[in-house]
């Protein structure tokens, strides 16, 4: 009986460790952009860009729920985007 308690719990704790880092890699993350700290002040970069815009290059300020970062680093309204 013990060992299939322990088992479980391993089970258990390997699964919550796997979604962990699962979520680390963004995967669950909706947003159109990546956030990417910088010393005191954090970069908007958007996810899909072909060539992808540098993070220096992108804005410090995050876009309201209407608003979408184009590929040039742009905050433009997400109705004309």
């Amino acid at each position: 009986m013990k060992k299939r308690a322990r088992f479980y719990l391993l089970l258990i704790i390997g699964l919550f460790l796997v979604v962990v880092f699962i979520d680390s890699l963004g995967t669950f993350d909706a947003r159109p952009y990546y956030v990417v700290p910088h010393g005191s002040h954090t970069h908007y970069v958007p996810k899909d860009c072909d060539p992808p815009l540098s993070p220096g290059d992108a804005p410090t300020r995050e876009p309201d729920a209407d608003e979408r970062i184009t590929c040039d680093g742009r905050i433009v309204p997400a109705s004309g985007f």
